[in-house]
């Protein structure tokens, strides 16, 4: 006989269509599911059966019909739309041992007129909420979070509900490890390779052409780091991407720049400091500096956040554990420098060697 705990549920979609996109080619959503919760879930028409511990089987119900609600709602499911609804079950937790005065009924979204753009993880939850919350949120963690695009959609929202006049976007010009010698072309040209994720996050959330003429009467701005001294950033949404590679007196001058009703979000990865060997990060200094500062909200992030390719989680992780071995996993850094990030539900703390 199985297992007491083992149990088995037929689920049945009304709309075949709908169900057929559910399951996804070759039922790849299914399979994702499968390994995610340690469930099996057979499809058959547009009846799925999951099999499995009774507690995995009521998660993987909850995201299949989670999913199907959006199908419904005429929203297109993609692989990270299946994470997420699947990092949001297991987040509740099982409907026998979840606090339900702490339940999340779902994550937050930001509602733009080009998409809708949803939280898929609890971090992302938080940074969001952070993010409606506090004038300056600072966002650290590993590639790949979201951190980034989650900060254009917050600052495209307040542009397109006409609370902020402006987006102003900044990073600090430091290549990753290479020397790429004279950059030809106007101050833009030079910058525009490195705010290439920052295009990519805005032309994905908003419409071309808006973009384009934002661009042309300044309503986005591309402002070099370097290039902000003096200035008062008011009425605007302003995004400092990759401040892992800000100096310290870089980084105090940009925060001193906020002005009277803005917005600041900082983001970067304290693992991937591109800093000359013994150079201390702007972003790790203003993380312990400011983390009790009334107004400031710092989220952290891990390698359980990554929402690109699953394969992404595994290498972070790799890279997080021959870090750790390389500090002796007591927290006493060997050689290089300590970079701090202050998370909503706690304190994390990396490390990162010189040459790493």
């Amino acid at each position: 006989m199985p297992p007491s705990d083992e149990a088995q549920m037929v689920l049945a979609f009304d709309d075949n269509r709908l169900a057929l996109a559910l399951f996804g080619q070759y039922g790849q959503n299914l399979a994702l599911i499968e390994r995610r919760l340690g469930v099996t879930a057979d499809s058959r028409g547009n009846h799925v059966t999951l099999g499995g511990p009774h507690d995995a089987c009521e998660q993987a119900r909850r995201v299949l019909e989670t999913l199907y609600e959006q199908l419904q709602r005429g929203h297109d499911l993609g692989q990270g739309d299946v994470e997420g609804a699947i990092r949001l079950a297991i987040a509740q937790g099982s409907l026998f041992d979840f606090d339900a005065a702490a339940q999340r009924v779902s994550f937050e979204e930001i509602n733009l007129r080009k998409r809708l753009v949803r939280a898929r993880t609890p971090a992302q939850d938080a940074y969001v909420r952070a993010l409606r919350k506090n004038p300056l949120v600072f966002g650290a963690g590993p590639a790949g979070t979201g951190k980034t695009w989650l900060a254009v959609a917050h600052a495209v929202a307040l542009f397109e509900r006409k609370e902020v006049d402006r987006i102003i976007l900044s990073r600090p010009a430091v290549e990753a490890g290479e020397r790429l010698g004279f950059l030809p072309g106007d101050m833009k040209e030079k910058v525009d390779p490195y705010l290439r994720p920052i295009y990519d996050a805005l032309f994905d959330l908003m419409d071309t052409r808006i973009v384009e003429r934002a661009l042309q009467t300044g309503e986005i701005e591309i402002a070099p780091l370097a290039f902000m001294r003096g200035r008062t950033l008011a009425n605007a949404a302003v995004i400092l991407d990759e401040a892992q590679n800000t100096t310290s007196m870089q980084m105090k001058m940009f925060l001193t720049r906020l002005g009277e009703n803005a917005r600041m979000i900082v983001t970067g990865d304290p693992s991937q400091i591109d800093l000359p060997p013994g150079q201390v990060s702007g972003l790790s200094e203003a993380l312990k500096l400011l983390a009790d500062v009334e107004g400031v909200g710092t989220v952290t992030f891990s390698a359980a956040d990554v929402v690109r390719h699953e394969l992404v989680a595994r290498i972070v992780a790799a890279y997080d554990r021959a870090a750790a071995t390389r500090t002796g996993g007591d927290g006493a850094i060997r050689s290089g420098e300590t970079t701090a990030a202050s998370g909503a539900g706690g304190k994390s703390t990396r490390k990162r060697e010189d040459g790493a």
